[in-house]
């Protein structure tokens, strides 16, 4: 069987605006101290969110991941093992969207207390354990379906992210610039090795080459 811990463990909808909670799964009690660490971290990925943060990110806490999806000003964020399936996580999260998008688009701006709508946990709850068994047929069929847009969603860690307190388009501005950085060092030390090898195995190959069509010519 699997395990309940390999299930979506802690389910957060926000506003981006101001990162304020509108709803929010329940956790089992005997997850629930484990789980103050994630919501403290949720909470201030929430914080540095802005219009122009990256609509799907997954970003790496410990054994963890979060994964958020972003649609019309709402953030759909879940943490779930590292081990459990990335295109799982957002089949989840893309559910909630829809179903929340259907029944308050209207009233996410005007909502002034956190968790205005916690009635939504139901839902959450109910998708939720669709989600459980990785090997449900459903879920398998999921996991057939083209990787390709999943495999091209961005990851992070939480220390990139919390660290520097700077809005999440900035710091993925930034580690973008990194890679792109390794990536063009990587091609410029690939270039310079084979500039190398010509250098030192060039003319040996040529005079080898000579002799070899000599002898072609001499005995042909």
């Amino acid at each position: 069987a699997v395990r309940a811990s390999a299930m979506p463990k802690l389910t957060i909808i926000a506003r981006v605006a101001d990162g304020l909670p509108l709803a929010a799964s329940m956790e089992d009690d005997k997850y629930h101290r484990d789980l103050d660490v994630y919501k403290n971290q949720a909470k201030r990925i929430f914080k540095q969110l802005s219009t122009s943060s990256p609509r799907r990110l997954s970003i790496e806490s410990g054994s963890e991941v979060f994964h958020y999806i972003i649609d019309s000003g709402v953030c759909y964020l879940v943490l779930t093992e590292r081990s459990y399936p990335k295109r799982l996580a957002f089949n989840y999260l893309e559910e909630l969207q829809k179903e929340f998008n259907l029944l308050y688009a209207g009233e996410v701006d005007s909502a002034t207390r956190p968790y205005a709508f916690i009635k939504f946990d139901a839902f959450i709850q109910k998708t939720k354990r669709l989600y459980v068994d990785t090997r449900a047929q459903r879920n398998v069929n999921k996991l057939n379906e083209d990787l390709a847009d999943v495999q091209k969603i961005m990851m992070t860690n939480i220390q990139e992210v919390l660290g520097r307190g700077e809005r999440l388009d900035s710091v993925m501005a930034k580690s973008s610039r990194v890679r792109d950085g390794a990536r063009e060092y990587a091609k410029q030390a690939k270039y310079l090795n084979t500039q190398a090898l010509l250098r030192k195995y060039g003319p040996v190959v040529l005079v080898v080459g000579i002799v070899l069509l000599v002898l072609y010519w001499r005995f042909r």
